[in-house]
């Protein structure tokens, strides 16, 4: 038989194969992974994703929160299932992004074991002061930090924030002590007291708290102002121009998940991103829906875990 004719049988049989995969998908009851608590943001958007599934598929999605370690539990859990679509993981920027250039050893390599299947939704971080500080600008901030070397103190919730704000450390140029907490709440706790001075924060905790009088926001993160307090500008609004730094959370699978599965996942994922009902709910918890190719997503994951790398790198951060 003549070569070409060979390959072109082969071929055909995989893109058979690849189909039929697709048409029975799923079989059985769909596991999502959430590498946090019940009630988080990215649980929210797994439960609305999760309820959507179940109701376009006729199969059970279930999710399962397996909280711990900057979510390297339940990324390793995802990493060494089966690659046949039935568990899948709500992953965050440390997962992919942050965790490989922080932590020396990982039970799982991202890259080679986890499949991007679409980023779901991202999420701006608010700067905040306590009220006692004298700025109310990012550029009168830095001028205060500028003023009073080594008595800039921050809170952070984890270690992906310590890198989010070592980010902008490097960007300005000025050295900023950090004062780990554990969790959002003893962060945002320990600004209102003053311990203190600023936080990098993502939006749901702490929107109350600046529309409340109790903290005073300086600028987001994102590319554009956030709906939920248009009033505040951006941070590349606020003398940075470029700057953007947004969290986000995204939908993957094992490795060697057949193409068109993932390509499944991604089209049901991203109509309910689009679904007008959950719309409104990511709008009130400061959530940007997406729902962008596998590619795009690829793509972008490349960049920023380059992006933090340096970050890292520069600012010696290192978990053991």
């Amino acid at each position: 038989m003549n070569h070409c004719v060979r390959v072109l049988l082969v071929v055909a049989g995989l893109l058979g194969t690849q189909t039929a995969l697709a048409q029975n998908y799923p079989s059985k009851p769909i596991r999502m992974v959430v590498p946090f608590p019940p009630g988080a943001s990215n649980d929210i958007m797994a439960r609305l994703t999760a309820q959507h599934m179940t109701q376009a598929w006729g199969q059970p999605v279930v999710v399962e929160n397996r909280p711990g370690a900057n979510s390297i539990i339940g990324a390793e859990i995802v990493a060494k299932a089966p690659p046949d679509g039935h568990t899948l993981l709500i992953g965050v920027s440390s997962t992919y992004t942050v965790n490989p250039a922080v932590y020396s050893k990982l039970p799982y390599d991202p890259v080679r074991d986890l499949a991007p299947v679409t980023m779901m939704g991202s999420l701006p971080l608010v700067i905040a002061v306590h009220p006692s500080v004298p700025a109310s600008t990012i550029p009168e901030f830095i001028a205060l930090a500028r003023s009073r070397p080594g008595q800039i103190n921050y809170g952070t919730p984890t270690i992906t924030f310590h890198v989010a704000v070592e980010s902008f450390s490097q960007l300005i140029g000025i050295r900023l002590n950090r004062v780990p907490y554990n969790g959002s709440v003893p962060t945002l706790m320990g600004l209102m007291a003053g311990d203190v001075q600023f936080v990098f924060m993502d939006s749901p905790p702490i929107v109350p708290l600046v529309k409340s009088g109790k903290l005073r926001a300086l600028a987001v993160t994102s590319a554009k102002r956030v709906p939920s307090m248009p009033q505040v500008p951006t941070v590349a609004e606020s003398g940075q121009p470029g700057y953007e730094l947004i969290f986000w959370t995204g939908l993957f699978a094992p490795a060697a998940t057949p193409r068109a599965i993932i390509s499944r996942l991604q089209a049901e994922a991203a109509r309910a991103m689009r679904a007008p009902e959950n719309r409104e709910r990511f709008a009130a918890l400061g959530i940007d829906p997406v729902g962008n190719s596998p590619e795009e997503f690829a793509a972008y994951l490349r960049a920023e875990a380059a992006r933090y790398a340096k970050v890292v790198k520069a600012g010696n951060i290192r978990v053991e």
